[in-house]
């Protein structure tokens, strides 16, 4: 069996690409911009969020306080730059969800290069995320975003 594309097989189904935007009075531009890439399963189906870390060698498995499901997430821009955003670019997505993992990994490799420290590229990068998931319930456009 062919395991990193197996994992992209189960991460098209069962993962999520996330950018999200929080206040913060800790950073210059008043914002927090958190990329994440997790993946979801019951208890009981733990070994397939332990095969992911394995295979990434990064992230941390945790409960998900919202379903009582364990969660696999990377978190660190570093880390998703290095090993998550390859082994997609590798092992490509074949839904819809690969358009939402482009953009995913153009904010990410943005913020490993600074970008989200500077105003414009702080507003750009905050236009790019909003086409991650252009039918979810968060959306930041730029004109809400205002740093």
């Amino acid at each position: 069996m062919d395991l990193e594309a197996y994992l992209s097989g189960y991460a098209d189904g069962e993962g999520c690409f996330c950018v999200t935007f929080n206040r913060s009075e800790r950073h210059a531009l008043g914002w927090d911009i958190r990329p994440s890439f997790s993946v979801s399963q019951n208890r009981e189906r733990a070994q397939i969020l332990e095969l992911f870390q394995r295979t990434f060698g990064c992230g941390a498995i945790r409960p998900d306080r919202s379903d009582r499901t364990l969660k696999y997430e990377v978190r660190s821009v570093s880390d998703l730059v290095t090993n998550v955003i390859p082994h997609f670019r590798s092992y490509p997505l074949l839904s819809a969800k690969r358009e939402g993992f482009e953009v995913f990994a153009e904010v990410c490799e943005r913020m490993n290069r600074g970008e989200h420290l500077t105003v414009d590229g702080f507003a750009l990068i905050a236009e790019i995320a909003s086409g991650i998931n252009r039918t979810g319930k968060k959306k930041y456009p730029r004109i809400e975003i205002k740093v």
